[in-house]
């Protein structure tokens, strides 16, 4: 099975549990590293998640993923937080986001930069509009590489 499709299947397999639960799906990576593959769960929840919380989903995805067995190589299934700079993989990740501090990087060059970083004053219609010091950059969405929370100090 490609890895997308791993993806998106495990992404079918466990979206329901975690809303039961109260827990937001942040992103699914299947990737390898080494000679070993990884099946990496990120999952978040107002308030933050806890070892407990992570312990809880790996167990029931486990059990899921035996049941269903989807991925034939032997892999490494790691649940954890996204940590404090919390990738914003969707449009809807942006919007929370607005009134925090964000790095964004674009896929070509907007005014002279590929990359900007400071507070995200507001993500309306298609745009970014991110406080850099004084200045403020305007990012079209469709130019965004990646996205996440930044710690500025």
């Amino acid at each position: 099975m490609s890895t997308p499709k791993i993806k998106t299947t495990v992404e079918q397999m466990i979206e329901p549990y975690l809303a039961e639960h109260g827990f937001e799906l942040v992103d699914v990576e299947y990737v390898k590293e080494g000679g070993s593959y990884f099946l990496r769960i990120y999952v978040d929840k107002e308030g933050g998640i806890d070892i407990d919380d992570c312990g809880q989903i790996s167990e029931y995805m486990s059990q899921k993923l035996d049941e269903n067995d989807p991925i034939e190589e032997a892999y490494f299934l790691e649940v954890s937080s996204p940590g404090a700079e919390r990738p914003l993989k969707k449009a809807d990740d942006v919007r929370k986001a607005v009134g925090k501090d964000v790095f964004v990087t674009t896929y070509e060059p907007i005014g002279g930069s590929k990359e900007f970083e400071g507070k995200l004053l507001s993500f309306e219609g298609d745009e970014l509009v991110i406080a850099i010091g004084k200045k403020q950059a305007a990012v079209p969405y469709d130019k965004v590489a990646s996205a996440r929370l930044a710690i500025i100090f």
